[in-house]
């Protein structure tokens, strides 16, 4: 047995239409289907889903760049000694 996911979209006549490809050729199938609706996203969700894949692009584009130069920490100096608070 295997399951396949898709995603399919039902025009204004109401008729699914599912293409799915199968590797065995004239052999009989017991097909089950199972339909969820999926949940239209608000124009706020779409825009906080962009952000999120804007930043991780940006990660995967800038990752390591700096691998061959790192950055180095110098000396921070002397602070002063302050009085302890009781």
């Amino acid at each position: 047995m295997q399951s396949i996911k898709i995603h399919s979209y039902v025009s204004n006549d109401g008729m699914l239409h599912l293409d799915i490809p199968v590797e065995m050729k004239e052999t009989e199938f017991e097909v089950t289907v199972t339909l969820k609706p999926i949940k239209k996203q608000t124009a706020s969700s779409q825009q906080e889903e962009l952000k999120q894949l804007e930043w991780h692009e940006f990660i995967d584009k800038t990752y390591g760049c700096l691998a061959d130069d790192p950055i180095m920490r110098h000396p921070q100096g002397e602070y002063e000694q302050r009085e302890l608070i009781e």
